[in-house]
């Protein structure tokens, strides 16, 4: 039988995080009343993610594992999880532990409504350091502008997605960070909400001015170009 929800979790050398995050996410899908299944996908990691990752579809029989034969990049990753997903009703987090999935229902409401074909966190209050929060918040203001999105946090894959939405997505560098944009392209209905974000307990986050503004910077003239393309055809 289909699920109602399919969670999907991108993982690259995240051992530590993986059990606690799942634990959490299980309690609120349990919670909402309908089948579901959670899509672990591992990004070729290093570490004992994979292993982590076994721990918890002997734990869990809701969930399923996709392992990428190599690193492949946070895009590739999350595009191959929405693309496996079998779910009515397509859910996404982070794997880091940062996003709360406590915040689910708030994003289902509207979809679940009818009146939003996707809806998006905003991590408004966010334990970042101080470099990423500010460079994270000139990026958003250009990108809005750019592409035409008008969001405060594209980059919040704390998000909530009807399974038609999928089929208008492509690969496509920083895909995580950029999706909202391809969507509104294509029509779909999109919203903003307000969410949780918790500082980083395990592992390390490694961002420099090439990963905050210069590649998301080219990545998103390209896609404006691809974009503004496919309109006029």
């Amino acid at each position: 039988m289909t699920p109602r929800y399919s969670l999907v979790v991108p993982f690259y050398n995240e051992a530590g995080n993986i059990l606690p995050l799942i634990d959490r996410a299980v309690v609120v899908l349990d919670s909402l009343g309908h089948d579901y299944e959670i899509l672990l996908v591992n990004d070729g990691s290093t570490d004992a993610t994979a292993g982590e990752i076994a721990a918890c579809l002997a734990r869990w029989p809701h969930c399923r594992a996709l392992h990428q034969p190599r690193n492949l990049g946070q895009a590739t990753a999350l595009l191959d999880g929405l693309r496996a997903a079998h779910g009515e009703i397509i859910l996404t987090m982070d794997g880091d532990g940062q996003n709360d999935p406590r915040d689910f229902p708030l994003l289902l409401a509207p979809v679940e409504a009818g009146t939003l074909d996707v809806a998006c966190g905003w991590r408004h209050d966010r334990h970042d350091s101080w470099l990423r929060r500010k460079m994270s918040r000139l990026a958003n203001f250009v990108r809005s502008r750019v592409l035409g999105d008008h969001l405060h946090d594209s980059g919040c894959q704390l998000r909530v997605l009807r399974r038609a939405s999928i089929a208008a997505l492509f690969p496509f560098e920083l895909l995580q960070s950029f999706l909202p944009a391809i969507l509104i392209a294509a029509g779909f209905r999109l919203g903003e909400f307000k969410v949780r974000h918790h500082p980083r307990t395990r592992g390390q986050a490694n961002y420099g001015l090439r990963q905050l503004w210069l590649r998301p910077t080219l990545a998103m003239l390209r896609l404006r170009r691809r974009l503004r393309a496919s309109v006029a055809s």
